[in-house]
Formats: C-alpha cells, structure tokens, sequence
C-alpha cells in the first residue's frame, strides 16, 4: 500500500533553489534515508513532507489511513506541560482512549457517581475490544527503555538530551504507519541508539529519515535518497550498498567526461578555423558543441586528507590522580536525587597517541569528566598533573564565540592566517576553510549569520589549526554531514598526539578510538581494548548468557515445585474490579522496570570489585525473587 507521494517539489533557499522537481514515493514498509551535504535541505524537504513548511511547487499526499508521526531536530513543546501532558497531546486515537480512561480512573480515586461509573464501563470496554491493555503496555516499555521514569516532570525541568528523548517517545507510541525522523540518534547514549536500531528494522511502521550514523542507515534502510546538484536520486539498498553504486557511478562520470573533452578538442580546432554556418550539417554541428561546451561539467567530491604539522609531546603528558566528582542534589542529569557520585577514586596515566572514546548512559558523567579534565570544572578530590609541552585543544558540544560581528575568514586569521601542513606544504586561511565547505560569500559573512551546524564546522576548523597534541573532542559530529565527517576522521587517523573524544556515532568512534573508558553506574571508570562495537557486542553476548543461566535456574525450580492444584471455577473468565485492574497496570509497569534493571546488576556483578560483586549479587537476586512474585500475580490477574 502507497503511503506517500512526493510529486514535483521545489524549494528556494536564501540564494538560489535547494532541491526542484523532488518526486517519490513509499510503500507501507520501506525504510528511506535522505542523505547529502549539509545546506542541501535535507531538513527542509522532510518538514515540507510533514506539513510544517509549504513546498513552492509540487505536491505532498499522506495516505490517510496511514497518519504521519515527525521528529524535528530541535523539538518545541510548553515548558509548563508534564512528561505525559507532553506525550498525551498526540493526536493518536489510541492514546486519546487511554489518556481518557487514565483520567477517568483519577477521578474514581475521589469520586463515584453513575454517570462516572458509566463513562468508565465505557471506556474500559473500548480498552478491551481495541485490545489497549497490550498497547499501553508497549507505550510503558518504550518509556523505560529510553530512561524516562518519572511522567510527573515538567519539561522546562528537562536537559536538552532528555527532551529529545521525550519527543523521540511521543513519535514512538503514535499508532501511525508512517515516521518522518530528523536526526534521532542525536543526544542518544550508545546503547540506546542500539536499541532504536533494531526497534526501526522490526517495525512494520515505513520510515524516512534524515541522519548521518552510518551503522545506523546500514541496518535500517533498504533505500537511500542523495539531495545532490538541487535534485533527488534514488540508490535501492542500504549505505554500503549506496557506497559502491555511487563510486562506480562517478568512474563512470568521469571516464564520460575525458571523452567529451577529448572530443570538444578536436572540435574547438575545427570552429577555430571559422567553418561556415550556412551548411545544415555545420549548423548542427555547431550547435552540438556549443551544448557539449556548455554542459553541467562533473566535479567530483573533494577528497581532502590533511595533516597538519604537530607540537612534539614530552614526557610527561596528562596524569589523573584518585579523581572524585559528585553530583549535587537535583542535579538535571542526574539519576538520583542524593549526592550521587559520577566518578569515583579514578587514575590514569596518558600515553603518547592513545585514542581513548569514552563510553556511557546519557547522565554517567562523560562530559563532567572532559571538563574535569581541561579544568572548566573542579574535582571534589584528586590531582591533575599536565606535562608542560601538553597544549590542549578542547571541541565543546556547544562552542561559544566572543564576538559574533567577525566575518568567518577574520575568525579563522585570528587563530593563522598561514596554515602549515605536515608535508612541508602551507595553505592559506581562505584556501583551507574551502576545504570544509566555506567558500564564497560566506568567507566574508558575520559568524551571526551562519546556523547552529555551520558555526560549530568553523569552530572544529579554527581547533584544528591551533597545533595542539592532545584533542579532546565532546559529540563532535553532531549536525555535520557524512562527508565533513569523512574528512574529520582521517585527520584523526593520522593525528599523531592523543585523542580522549565523546560520540554517538559507533562508525566515528570504531575509526577513530581503539580504547574505551566505561562510565560505570556506581561512577567506577573501567577500561576496555577494543573497538565500540566489539564492546556492544561483548555486552549483548554476555547479557544474553547470564539471561540463558537464569533461564536455566527458573526451569529447574519449575520443575521441582509441586504441582498445583485445580480450582472449580479456574476455567471461568473473570472481571477485573476497579482495583485489581489499578494493580494489574502498576504490576506491568514495575515488571519493565525490575527487567530493565536486570542488565546493570549483571554488569556490576562482574566488576572486579569483591565487595561491589557480591552486594550486585544479592541484590540481584532479590529482583529475581520479586520478579517472580510479580509475574505469579501478573499472571493471576491476566486469567
């Protein structure tokens, strides 16, 4: 079943067209990316998708059976407004019936009348015939899997991260067929992109997006959308799939285009020599060079590698010395609302290129520790010792410039207007921002004028020419587009001082770090030699063996446990009451949390630590025990 149409869309940008004539369509159970260089509109064309801007030409037609559910980049909500006020606005008829009876329920907490009791009767029929126990059972697992708790908060109360979240969760629950998606990775710890990976590729929900993870468009889409030169091309596959055609796409070009100038040589040589015009076939002739000459020439994407010349390390680089950082009271990311500490007793010794990635929960403590250690934030306890040839160059999530009325070429001479590369060859300011897609009048334009994306391209281009040697980098490759970050990590392959670099994106960090920092939940820092991915998949594999040994353990009890004894009335099917089915509900809920925390106690339970070990061990198994208590009653109610 068709579930979009694009027909013939255009959009015009500050200068000159982004995309014209965009025409496609999906199916009810395709997964799209749209792809290309940051400026090319890749943002603009899915808000024109999802209604929130007017194409200047064409068409957009949503199937209406479908409904279409749309995650902006930067999403906008009522400071004021709860978690579940939030996520309940949904227009979702699903969640209407359930947000009603949910209401409902409230007010049979403080009142009882007939037509309460009658609207409630209602309700709760509707709940079982559109079978919305199971539904809202789903909507609470999705909540808890992306780490929101408590529905009770107010957004205004939320970190950026977390309000992303939020709106990734209101998108999620809709009961729509279609997912307009903008960037979801963004602000999402590792394990949780992991998680909505595999929660797209199962859906049978049809799924366009916008995003530049790597992995993630691998697993995900079947079908890749390039915006290039103002026009829409569909490449059928995955990334890699995308990658391959693309290349042998531009050999193509390319050959093609050493054809035409060889042949426009010859010709150049015959209209130099004045032939005359009057001849039909000269006139075609002359007419079919002039179209070769004035042709759409390829030009193939720019294949910058740079390495620019490095300040010599010492001896001594970095040391860390018994680190300790707590989180206050009511701290935004944090979990607790006591002291909670986030690093914890934590020493290290930096050793000449190592490329470290740091690995954790949104809310364990990544960034206080790159602030921690470039001092923009101060240790509880400990000491840091830096080595006096050490220079320091920090990428911030969100860079500040002092003085926004410099022109971006002005930014950059500030910091060198020479560049000095590491093959002896030098680059002028100018020449060296065209290699990161500034060029033109933008060179001379008011960093005000530039967006959020473009400012932080500028700032990571003015940190890299400072000649530091040792990078710290915090989610630098958020709102680049694929190719800038191409260009990022082969700088980084070839830097030859240390990295300690924070990322989302699994495909950047694999490249770039070989060493990872666990950010553990107690606030312990481990270590782990590897990729990020070889430790994704170390944690699934062994998640999945304590799940089987516990499997194991549940079988045999079963097995031992007399067997129960039949009920007269076991096979009749029984009524909730109002109150047991208040108990069923918080009995689903608190089920999904005890899972959910499963897998942190069986991490902890491998630690090192004795003590640490055994308090995860006991307190592991009383979950268990209280897990089957609850699925015993659960179950009971369920009948």
């Amino acid at each position: 079943m068709n579930l979009l149409s694009v027909s013939n869309v255009s959009r015009i940008g500050r200068e000159q067209p982004l995309f014209t004539g965009v025409t496609f369509g999906l199916n009810e159970g395709d997964k799209a990316a749209l792809i290309g260089r940051n400026g090319t509109g890749k943002s603009t064309l899915l808000a024109t998708i999802a209604g929130i801007l007017e194409p200047d030409e064409g068409s957009v037609v949503i199937n209406s059976s479908a409904g279409v559910s749309y995650l902006p980049q930067n999403p906008s909500y009522n400071k004021d407004d709860t978690i579940r006020e939030h996520i309940f606005k949904s227009h979702s008829p699903k969640l209407e019936v359930i947000r009603e009876y949910e209401e409902i329920c409230e007010r049979m907490q403080n009142e009882t009348t007939p037509q309460i009791q009658t609207k409630f009767d209602e309700l709760n029929n509707r709940m079982e015939k559109e079978n919305l126990w199971n539904y809202e059972s789903q909507v609470s697992s999705i909540l808890t899997t992306l780490g929101i708790g408590s529905l009770n908060r107010k957004m205004g109360e939320l970190s950026g991260g977390m309000v992303k979240k939020v709106a990734l969760a209101q998108v999620l629950v809709e009961d729509t067929k279609l997912l307009l998606l903008d960037e979801p990775t963004n602000h999402l710890d590792i394990t949780t992109i992991s998680w909505l990976q595999d929660y797209l590729a199962q859906t049978k929900r049809s799924v366009l997006m916008v995003t530049h993870d790597r992995y993630f468009l691998d697993a995900v889409c079947n079908n890749i959308y390039e915006l290039f030169r103002n026009k829409i091309k569909l490449y059928v596959g995955n990334y890699s799939a995308y990658l391959d055609k693309k290349t042998t796409e531009s050999e193509i070009e390319a050959n093609t285009e050493r054809r035409i100038e060889s042949v426009l040589r010859v010709e150049r040589d015959w209209l130099m020599r004045g032939p005359c015009a009057r001849g039909t076939k000269a006139k075609a002739r002359i007419q079919r060079d002039e179209q070769l000459i004035n042709r759409e020439k390829f030009s193939a994407d720019k294949a910058f590698t740079f390495e620019v010349a490095g300040r010599r390390l010492g001896g001594k680089i970095l040391e860390l010395h018994h680190i300790t950082k707590n989180f206050p009271k009511g701290y935004a990311d944090s979990k607790s609302e006591k002291n909670t500490p986030v690093i914890k007793d934590f020493s290290y010794t930096f050793n000449k290129g190592e490329k470290i990635g740091i690995f954790g929960d949104n809310g364990s403590g990544k960034s206080t520790l790159l602030n921690i250690i470039t001092g923009d934030i101060p240790c509880d306890s400990g000491t840091i010792v830096r080595g006096e040839n050490t220079s320091i160059a920090y990428y911030m999530q969100n860079p500040v410039f002092k003085d926004l009325n410099m022109t971006v070429l002005e930014y950059i001479k500030e910091a060198a207007e020479i560049i000095h590369m590491n093959d002896g060859t030098t680059l002028s300011s100018g020449q060296f921002l065209e290699q990161f897609g500034f060029e033109g009048k933008i060179l001379h334009s008011p960093l005000e004028t530039l967006s959020g994306g473009e400012r932080k391209r500028l700032f990571l281009v003015r940190l890299l020419i400072s000649n530091p040697n040792f990078l710290i980098l915090d989610e630098p490759t958020n709102d680049f587009d694929i190719f800038t970050m191409n260009i990022l990590e082969n700088f980084l392959a070839g830097f030859k001082g240390c990295i300690l670099i924070v990322s989302h994106d699994r495909y950047f960090m694999d490249k770039v770090a070989d060493t990872l920092f666990i950010m553990e939940d107690d606030g312990s820092i481990s270590g782990f030699v590897g990729k990020c991915s070889e430790y994704i998949e170390y944690k699934r594999e062994k998640t999945a063996l304590q799940e089987e040994e516990l499997k194991a353990k549940k079988e045999t009890a079963r097995k031992e446990e007399p067997p129960a004894q039949k009920t007269k009335n076991e096979d009749k099917p029984r009524k909730l009451s109002f109150k047991e089915q208040k108990e069923f509900e918080a009995l689903e809920l608190e089920i999904a949390l005890l899972e959910d925390k499963k897998p942190l106690l069986e991490q902890q339970m491998a630690d090192s630590d004795y003590e640490k070990s055994a308090a995860a061990g006991k307190e592991y198994e009383q979950l268990c025990e209280k897990l089957e208590k609850d699925y015993a009653r659960w179950e009971e109610l369920a009948v």
